[in-house]
């Protein structure tokens, strides 16, 4: 994927204020507006410029750009690191994925769940509820063992006296349930927009992911280890103690197991209800041969056994 720089397109600075880049969306659309303009590439051109003004001109998105942006040049391979969104907080609607996909690849996968601030949900003269909020917060797999509270910062986005975007910090402690999963929502209530004439105030919606784990992969309420045996252990079966979160399990390996084979351990992934399973990918590590000892057994294999590794299957 390419990296886009939305700055280039609207040819402003990086520190232009939001009216300046009012300004230069307005002039560009002028110049290459399909229905007026003479211009062969108009078309295109003014997708661009719709798909940079999308951005630069809502100030959530334009900070989250400018931080995942810093460094990059337009046209480069870019990949954005994951999480990279993780304690922002946003305002207002989603956009879909068909909205998304209205601009390029780059805008899909940026902002595709990113809107921008909306106001109320309400007729004028209303008692309206304020907005949510969202924001996504990063956590330890082990969180979901204990469950846990934390005190997160968000970085709350908004222009100064001058029209430049900057960004604010809040701090807010967030009790963490035992057994969530990444991708749940935890739901701060009354952390959102103010409400209108009364009504009450939107909640902040946090969606929970998960930081990513030496040992433990989270797949919704599952847990997949990677179980290193040695080759005996795969050939005769063995109980292996296998450290999770939550305890230590002694887990049995059948006789003639395989490098690849995978055994579900039930009941013991996420404590969430129902319960997930802890699924063990197992591969067979072959001791070096680094010794004498080690170099005559490995002889001693050769000659009595008859194994040929080709003709497995």
């Amino acid at each position: 994927m390419e990296f886009k720089d939305y700055y280039q397109v609207l040819g402003v600075a990086r520190a232009a204020t939001q009216d300046e880049v009012r300004k230069a969306f307005r002039k560009l659309a002028r110049k290459y507006h399909p229905d007026v303009s003479k211009e062969p590439d108009a078309e295109a051109r003014m997708k661009e410029i719709n798909e940079a003004n999308a951005v630069l001109s809502d100030v959530e998105k334009r900070a989250a750009y400018d931080q995942l942006g810093s460094g990059h040049r337009s046209g480069e391979e870019f990949r954005p690191p994951p999480d990279w969104d993780a304690g922002f907080e946003f305002s207002g609607q989603e956009f879909s994925p068909r909205e998304a996909a209205e601009f390029s690849d780059f805008f899909a996968q940026i902002f595709g769940g990113k809107g921008g601030a909306q106001g109320f949900r309400a007729h004028p003269g209303q008692h309206a509820q304020g907005e949510d909020h969202h924001a996504k917060v990063v956590l330890d797999i082990e969180d979901s063992f204990s469950g846990a509270t934390r005190q997160i910062s968000l970085r709350v986005p908004r222009l100064d006296e001058g029209g430049h975007v900057v960004l604010d910090t809040r701090t807010l402690k967030v009790k963490i349930p035992r057994g969530v999963r990444a991708g749940q929502i935890v739901r701060l209530a009354g952390q959102g927009t103010p409400g209108y004439q009364g009504g009450p105030s939107g909640n902040l919606l946090l969606e929970v992911q998960f930081r990513p784990h030496p040992r433990l992969r989270a797949d919704g309420r599952d847990l997949v280890m990677k179980l290193p045996l040695a080759p005996w252990e795969a050939a005769l079966g063995a109980v292996i103690p296998v450290d999770t979160p939550g305890s230590t399990l002694n887990v049995h390996i059948p006789p003639g197991a395989r490098g690849g084979q995978r055994l579900r351990v039930r009941g013991k992934g996420l404590p969430s209800e129902p319960l997930g399973d802890l699924w063990l990918d197992l591969f067979i590590v072959v001791p070096p041969a680094d010794t004498l000892r080690a170099k005559e057994l490995y002889e001693i294999m050769a000659r009595e056994m008859a194994f040929d590794a080709r003709k497995t299957s």
